[in-house]
């Protein structure tokens, strides 16, 4: 049975009922202060004094139990080596690693190990404790923003004589360092008080660098070395390549000599995927790709001359101003050049002339920018005159997609590392466009206008939101884009699979009708020719009677 009890009261108890009303403020009393007042008005020193008027409670059964906790761990100042193990050598590090493998011990104990692990694992697939159940109901559908990027920071040239951004690295770990290759590229407008100087910013303070590179020539290209964050490889505009440990110092460890360098500047570098970590290959227009072992500069390991015609002849070779390697390919590259020709090579080849494999006459002009899609490593993308293409490697006569003439000439693109379907472009007129290819391929998804000065270099990071670009006038503009474009999209994936190889199957068709066309204009001209020289015995041509007419004249005048 449950008690209830209710209290009453009557209407009259409560008072009168209150009635508001909205009416202007009006002003009731405006009382002057006294002066002779004031003199009577003492004042008194502040004094504080703590009261306690809430009443103390005791102790009840729903008060939890009181646990105390503590944090214990171990510090290994040097990861836990041996007295006698360098860890800074990596030949000693492996050494070691192989005798404790080949332990029984070591064996033994992951064998223990994986045993706990697995229970774990099995448990966490049985039951995930972190599984959202309410997640698709706790959805609520709205109206999507439109596509937008904010400027976070700007990078400037400290210097007096503001050299152009040629080259961006992020830092592979934090992402919280950005590095920077200034110099002047501009033909004999580089002046002897201007810096050689290139630098390493935090993104957190744009007041000042954390860290300048200071090179023998000034560097138009720059890259963190994946697996080592302390390193950094440069290239110089005098063709010499430079190595850089940032806990070292600003001046680098190695460089290359000249007489081993390239000929011309170096416009690009890429870290190779090795064991060692250390090694490197280089392209220059001087029509030579190098590969480099940073822990060895003074001549490079390997050599390959960019001559269509495999005779290793230099005088015409084709200038690299672009390089791409994925590291899922790691036999595989693909070289830019000036005369807008992608060269696909292969360095595991036996000889040089077996490493050029093909090539496909992509632009007009140079090829600034070279990259595959990291979700479709056999779709890449081009930039070069003021167009963007998508090529596939299945067809090497012509591009699969392509983007509009731009009012400018297109400087630098790379493809988004989150989202397969959506790359970035810059331009000369200081314009940043990210195309979504799914949504449209005429017009770009978002054009902004970042700064008044020329584009030339573009990166974006790891995670897809920020993206660093590098003007004219030596300053770098950190960008944060919106989450709809750098989240992957339901289904993004199987839709743009399906949309290249649509792309690739039609233009396969084209190139088929284009050379059967071909053949048979070829067919009809030789045939031509044929029926041409028959009518020619049987009758003369016009060209052979005016020719025997001149000569019988010429013969007349001689017997007169």
């Amino acid at each position: 049975m449950e008690i209830v009890y209710v209290y009453t009261k009557l209407r009259k108890e409560f008072g009168r009922q209150c009635l508001f009303s909205d009416r202007p403020a009006e002003l009731l009393a405006d009382v002057l202060p006294e002066p002779s007042l004031s003199r009577e008005f003492i004042t008194t020193t502040p004094r504080d004094q703590a009261q306690q008027v809430y009443r103390e409670m005791s102790e009840h059964q729903v008060n939890t139990e009181h646990f105390e906790s503590a944090s214990i761990g171990i510090n290994h100042v040097e990861g836990g080596w041996p007295k006698d193990i360098n860890p800074e050598d990596m030949e000693q590090t492996l050494r070691y690693r192989k005798k404790v493998e080949k332990d029984e011990r070591y064996t033994n104990s992951i064998l223990q190990l994986a045993s706990v692990m697995e229970h774990y694992i099995r448990q966490n697939n049985a039951v995930d404790i972190y599984e959202e159940y309410l997640e698709e109901e706790m959805e609520v559908v709205g109206v999507q923003e439109p596509p937008s990027a904010k400027t976070i920071n700007v990078f400037r040239d400290p210097n007096k004589v503001k050299r152009t951004i040629t080259g961006l690295s992020w830092h592979p770990d934090s992402g919280r360092k950005l590095a920077t290759a200034n110099s002047c590229l501009k033909f004999q407008k580089a002046s002897e008080d201007m810096s050689p100087d290139s630098y390493i910013w935090d993104i957190e303070n744009p007041n000042r660098p954390d860290m300048a590179l200071t090179p023998t020539s000034p560097l138009i290209c720059l890259e963190y070395n994946p697996k080592d964050s302390y390193t950094l490889v440069g290239g110089s505009f005098n063709g010499q390549i430079a190595f850089w440990d940032t806990r070292r110092g600003s001046h680098p460890v190695q460089f290359s000599p000249l007489e081993q360098s390239h000929r011309d500047p170096l416009y690009k570098v890429v870290w190779l995927q090795s064991k060692t970590g250390t090694d490197t290959f280089s392209a220059s227009t001087d029509g030579q790709i190098l590969w480099w072992d940073v822990r060895k500069l003074s001549e490079p390991t390997e050599r390959l001359v960019l001559d269509l015609g495999k005779e290793e002849n230099l005088n015409r070779a084709l200038g690299a101003i672009s390089l791409e390697f994925e590291t899922t390919m790691p036999t595989k590259f693909m070289v830019g050049t000036e005369q807008g020709i992608i060269v696909s090579c292969n360095r595991k080849a036996k000889t040089p002339a077996e490493k050029i494999v093909s090539t496909y006459e992509s632009h007009h002009g140079p090829i600034y920018a070279l990259q595959r899609n990291s979700f479709f490593p056999k779709n890449f993308l081009t930039v070069g005159d003021s167009i963007a293409r998508i090529w596939s490697e299945d067809i090497k006569d012509s591009f699969i997609m392509q983007t509009k003439n731009q009012m400018a000439s297109l400087t630098d693109a790379c493809w988004s590392p989150v989202r397969p379907s959506i790359f970035l472009t810059v331009r000369m007129d200081g314009v940043l466009d990210v195309w979504d290819i799914l949504f449209k391929q005429n017009d770009p998804t978002l054009s902004l206008k970042v700064c008044d000065k020329a584009l030339n270099s573009l990166r974006i990071h790891d995670n897809g939101r920020l993206v660093a670009c590098g003007s004219e006038q030596g300053d770098v503009m950190l960008l944060e884009i919106c989450s709809e474009l750098s989240t992957i999209q339901n289904n993004e994936k199987n839709l743009l699979s399906a949309m290249f190889e649509r792309e690739t199957k039609r233009e396969k068709v084209l190139v088929a009708q284009q050379r059967e066309i071909r053949l048979k204009e070829k067919g009809q001209m030789e045939q031509g020719k044929e029926e041409e020289g028959g009518q020619e015995e049987l009758e003369e041509s016009p060209e052979k009677l005016i020719a025997r007419a001149e000569k019988d004249f010429y013969s007349m005048i001689e017997m007169e």
